[in-house]
């Protein structure tokens, strides 16, 4: 499997194509985006004691038919219930297998944080939010999660629709995302952009105005977030693994990977 090697700016570009497709297909990518939150919500809700267990197992499934969502925009498809199911059905064993490496190395993160921390960090703290070393214990998370998060960014697509197996789709994922780590910064700095910077300095001005508009701002901005945001945002991480692992589409020659040299 190889990963091509992009310039930093197309990291940037996964975003703006994200929101492309969501535009060319609201109602599918959101209801797609929302049953995907809602089940993970309900699950931590309804089965608060197991759903640390389950919800990693069924994640790669849950992240693969939103995709197909994004591919079925990209592509143009018909939609059909094997479209939406592209890569699952079939692929079951392998996807709950990759399903517990995403638990075990979940675990394996709580296990360090723990160490780290030496079991003084609590759930309290964390909602409390007035330790003073809080911050600090949240770039450590960060810092420790990223690996994770660069093992597991591509591996669903990898394993559901190129047949990778699960290990290896994850070593692929942490390599694609090594190589293109300027790209994965102007991802997230674009991201970061969008999600926190923009909607922070609106609700800003907002409250500047009246308590009133500071509500109303606010609400807007999680309407935004929930219905616009997380389809564009899963629509983009589609297009960052079309892009690594398959090249950008010949209608977009500006795109295409840098040669690796």
């Amino acid at each position: 499997m190889q990963a091509h090697r992009l310039p930093a700016r197309r990291g940037a570009f996964w975003l703006a194509a994200g929101f492309h497709l969501f535009r060319r297909n609201p109602p599918l990518l959101t209801a797609l985006t929302l049953s995907y939150l809602l089940l993970v919500q309900l699950g931590m809700q309804l089965l608060p004691s197991v759903s640390p267990f389950i919800l990693p197992l069924a994640l790669p499934v849950l992240t693969l038919i939103v995709a197909n969502g994004a591919r079925l925009v990209d592509r143009r498809g018909p939609l059909s219930k094997a479209a939406l199911l592209h890569g699952v059905t079939g692929n079951g064993v392998a996807l709950l297998r990759l399903g517990g490496l995403h638990l075990l190395g979940a675990f394996s993160l709580v296990g360090v944080m723990l160490l780290l921390e030496g079991g003084g960090m609590s759930i309290g703290d964390l909602e409390k939010g007035d330790d003073p070393e809080l911050l600090w214990t949240l770039l450590k998370l960060l810092a420790l999660a990223t690996p994770l998060l660069m093992a597991f960014m591509f591996a669903p697509y990898l394993t559901g629709w190129d047949g990778v197996p699960p290990a290896k789709s994850v070593f692929f994922s942490f390599i694609a995302c090594w190589r293109n780590w300027r790209a994965m910064a102007a991802y997230g700095l674009a991201l970061a952009l969008v999600a926190v910077a923009i909607p922070g300095v609106v609700l800003v001005i907002g409250s500047m105005l009246s308590k009133f508009a500071g509500n109303v701002v606010y609400l807007v901005m999680r309407m935004l977030m929930v219905f616009v945001l997380a389809p564009a945002l899963a629509a983009s991480l589609y297009v960052g693994y079309r892009d690594i692992f398959h090249g950008a589409p010949p209608a977009e020659p500006a795109a295409v990977a840098e040669s690796d040299e």
